[in-house]
C-alpha cells in the first residue's frame, strides 16, 4: 500500500471526529438559544444572535481570507438605516426591510471590495475605516436618517402579513431562523472548496496565485459575502430595537467586532458567537460602571492576546484537538 494511501486512511478517522464535534458544538448552540428566553430576557438574546452573526460575517473575512476590516460598521450601519426606512416611511413588511436592507449592505460591500481589495495589510484596513467614515458621515448628514437621532419608532409589523413581530416570542423566532440559516451559510461556505481556496490564500497568497487561482476574485467574493451577511445581521437589528442610530455605523463598532472575534477564537467556527455572547453580556450586565466597561473589555483584549491567543473556542479546541 502506498504512502498517501495511508495516510488518506489514517487521516479520515480525525476528519470524521471533528465533523462529529462540530455537529455537537451546534446542536448545543442550537438548544441554548432555543431555551435561553426561559430564563434571561428574550430581547438580550435576539441582540446577541444579532451580533454573534456580525462577528460571523467579520470572521469569515479576517479567519478565513486574513483581511483586516476596520470598517465592517459600515455593513452593520448602512442596512440597519436602510432597513428602519423601509419599513417606517415605506410601509414595507419585516421580511422586505431586512432584504432592503440587506441588498444595501451589498451595494456597499460591492463598491467598498471594488476600491479596497486590491490592496494588502494596513492599506486595505485603513481603505475600509475610511471609507466607513465617509457611511457615518451619509449617515450622519443625510435627511433621511434623522441625524444624530436616527429613526426611531420603527414598527416590526406583521411577517408575512399576518404574523404579529409586536410579540417578542415572534419576533425571536425569526431572529433564531435568521442567525442559524446565516450560521450555516458560513459554515458551508468554508467547507466548500472556495473556503479550502480562501484559506490557502490567507497562508500563502503568492503559492495560490502560482497555482492559478485569481485571488484577488476570490478575496472580493469573500469580501461582499461577509459585507452582505453583516448587513443582514444589522438589518434585523433595527427591526428588534426599532431604531436605526449612528452607534451602529461608528469606527467603534467596527473594533468592537474585532474584539468579539479574538476573544472568541479567530478562524473558529463557534468562536465569534461565544465572543459576542461574552462582549453583549459585559456590555448589559456591567452598564451601571459607565465608562470603565471600556477599560475593562480594553484589559480582558489584553490578557486574550497575553495569554489565550486562540480565543476561548480556539483553546478548548486545542484542548481537545477537534476544529470547533
Amino acid at each position: 500500500m502506498t504512502g498517501p494511501q495511508i495516510e488518506t486512511k489514517q487521516h479520515a478517522p480525525r476528519v470524521v471526529e471533528s465533523s462529529r464535534a462540530q455537529q455537537v458544538a451546534f446542536l448545543v448552540m442550537v438548544t441554548v438559544l432555543l431555551i435561553a428566553p426561559i430564563w434571561v430576557y428574550p430581547v438580550f438574546m435576539m441582540k446577541v444572535m444579532c451580533f454573534a452573526l456580525f462577528a460571523c460575517a467579520f470572521n469569515l473575512l479576517i479567519g478565513f481570507g486574513g483581511l483586516l476590516s476596520f470598517g465592517h460598521a459600515m455593513f452593520l450601519g448602512s442596512a440597519g438605516y436602510i432597513s428602519a426606512h423601509a419599513a417606517k416611511v415605506w410601509g414595507f413588511n419585516p421580511e422586505f426591510a431586512i432584504l432592503a436592507g440587506t441588498g444595501a449592505a451589498f451595494l456597499v460591500a460591492v463598491v467598498s471590495g471594488l476600491l479596497a481589495i486590491r490592496r494588502l495589510g494596513i492599506y486595505f484596513a485603513m481603505i475600509t475605516l475610511a471609507l466607513a467614515q465617509m457611511i457615518f458621515f451619509i449617515a450622519l448628514q443625510a435627511p433621511f436618517t434623522g441625524g444624530e437621532d436616527g429613526i426611531q419608532a420603527v414598527p416590526r409589523g406583521h411577517l408575512f402579513g399576518f404574523i404579529d413581530l409586536a410579540d417578542n416570542f415572534n419576533m425571536y423566532l425569526v431572529v433564531f431562523f435568521i442567525f442559524i440559516g446565516g450560521f450555516l451559510l458560513i459554515y458551508r461556505v468554508v467547507h466548500s472548496p472556495f473556503g479550502q481556496v480562501l484559506k490557502a490564500i490567507r497562508e500563502n497568497e503568492s503559492r495560490a496565485t502560482s497555482l492559478g487561482f485569481d485571488t484577488d476574485r476570490y478575496k472580493l467574493a469573500a469580501y461582499i459575502l461577509s459585507g452582505t451577511i453583516a448587513g443582514l445581521a444589522g438589518a434585523t437589528k433595527a427591526i428588534v430595537f426599532q431604531l436605526a442610530s449612528l452607534t451602529d455605523v461608528h469606527w467603534s463598532m467596527s473594533g468592537e467586532v474585532v474584539l468579539m472575534t479574538l476573544l472568541g477564537g479567530l478562524g473558529t467556527i463557534f468562536g465569534p458567537v461565544v465572543g459576542a455572547a461574552v462582549i453583549i453580556t459585559m456590555q448589559n450586565y456591567l452598564a451601571q460602571l459607565g465608562a470603565w466597561v471600556t477599560i475593562i473589555q480594553g484589559v480582558i483584549f489584553v490578557i486574550c492576546v497575553l495569554a489565550f491567543r486562540r480565543g476561548i473556542i480556539g483553546e478548548i479546541a486545542h484542548f481537545i484537538k477537534k476544529p470547533l
